[in-house]
């Protein structure tokens, strides 16, 4: 620790005169509590490493990421003592990174360096700084490398297996499935470029059956696995196997033991309508996700396809859905919107309980959706911006809201 000792000159007199020096350029900034706390019984070697971090700290704070590198340096030298080694692995490695991602000279060649140090340092953290590791590698386009990093990483193994360590090894074999994907694409991407090579074509097969039995795996673990289930569908869609793949998605939507996710009934909806599925399918669809987000854009086309009926029951759902759009305000001035409820309007008042269907929904609405869509500024807005959204939106004030002294009306545009 002599370098260090050295560098920062901890003689008495020294640390007087770098004290002033220090008061003199007192940073404005707010007091943090310090990152390393002197302790009672603390050796040379604990207190040089302490200032380090905190020169360290100050010169990040300050964005001054060329001398927050050589202070890092120094302090790596910390890895060598026994009783604070899993704070100090933590502490290298974190600000270690952060100083690389500001320093413009930095290169991949020094993130794996300090990536590699991490790793044999200690066993606690191995699985993550592999797994962060690969993400790097996946940034700068090294997509072999950081599967190589995730392969080894997966047969790596320590000691009894805990819950974690277990947790970890899954996630790690699902991106490298990921990563089986990504490079499965590249092939297909030269298979339709060049026609047909049978090395390509055969490739694909395994990459796609190592991805298979990992994906598999993952989806038996309740979370959110969206481009998980993604890859996995477009790969099977792929080999045709389009059975399947609706299974996947079903069971991804629609098993309790998964949190609720809107986007899996999306992907289940997409799937469907590229295969041409019936209308009575992807309404079925579009019911569930209404239920967990009655703002998604896609209830647009489920008012739509329900006008495509002619059952009355059917025509007040499409008037409920976008009452429940028009609720939110992000669908306030939409005009597809605002004539699409046009239309279920028409078609209520055609059948006898129309009128009365539409005072039903509204009765909870009397008092607030006048202020959300028919005030005067609103008409001022929608004239200047609009002038079909403030035809339309003024034919159904009425209606929706009978006998309320709205300042809501389609003015005369000026010649």
């Amino acid at each position: 620790m002599e370098s260090l000792d050295e560098h920062f000159n901890l003689e008495d007199e020294s640390e007087s005169s770098d004290d002033s020096s220090r008061n003199r350029h007192k940073s404005k900034l707010p007091l943090a509590s310090p990152l390393c706390a002197e302790t009672k019984f603390e050796s040379g070697f604990q207190k040089t490493g302490r200032i380090c971090l905190e020169h360290i700290r100050e010169a990040m704070l300050h964005h001054k990421w060329q001398e927050a590198a050589e202070y890092m340096a120094s302090y790596t030298q910390m890895l060598e003592d026994r009783k604070r080694r899993s704070t100090s692995k933590e502490l290298v490695w974190r600000l270690s990174i952060e100083i690389l991602h500001h320093l413009s000279n930095s290169t991949v060649k020094d993130y794996n360096i300090i990536y590699e140090r991490m790793k044999h340092s200690g066993v606690k953290d191995y699985l993550t700084i592999c797994l962060e590791h690969s993400f790097h590698l996946m940034l700068h386009g090294q997509i072999e490398e950081a599967k190589q990093q995730l392969s080894v990483a997966e047969s790596w193994r320590y000691g009894k297996e805990s819950i974690s360590q277990h947790q970890r090894v899954k996630l790690i074999q699902a991106y490298r499935s990921l990563l089986d994907y990504m490079i499965w694409c590249d092939k297909k991407y030269t298979l339709t470029k060049n026609n047909s090579i049978e090395s390509d074509n055969q490739g694909m097969q395994t990459l796609f059956r190592q991805a298979s039995v990992n994906f598999k795996e993952l989806l038996r673990n309740p979370g959110v696995w969206d481009p998980f289930v993604l890859s996995y569908v477009e790969m099977l869609e792929f080999y045709e196997d389009y059975e399947e793949a609706l299974n996947v998605l079903n069971d991804y939507a629609y098993d309790n033991s998964f949190p609720p996710n809107p986007n899996a009934h999306v992907y289940i909806y997409q799937f469907l309508k590229r295969h041409n599925a019936s209308e009575k399918k992807l309404v079925k669809v579009l019911k569930n996700l209404h239920l967990l987000v009655p703002s998604h854009e896609l209830m647009l086309e489920y008012s739509f396809l329900l006008l495509q009926s002619e059952r009355t029951s059917d025509f007040r759902k499409a008037f409920a859905v976008l009452l429940d759009m028009l609720d939110f305000a992000c669908w306030r001035s939409n005009l597809d919107v605002w004539k699409s409820l046009q239309d279920a309007i028409h078609q209520l008042l055609s059948q006898n309980e129309g009128q009365m269907i539409i005072q039903d929904y509204m009765a909870l609405r009397k008092d607030w959706w006048p202020k959300l869509h028919f005030t005067r500024s609103h008409a001022k807005k929608d004239s200047e911006e609009n002038a079909k959204l403030l035809e339309v939106k003024a034919s159904l004030a009425e209606i929706l809201c009978p006998g309320r002294a709205l300042r809501y009306t389609a003015e005369p545009l000026p010649t």
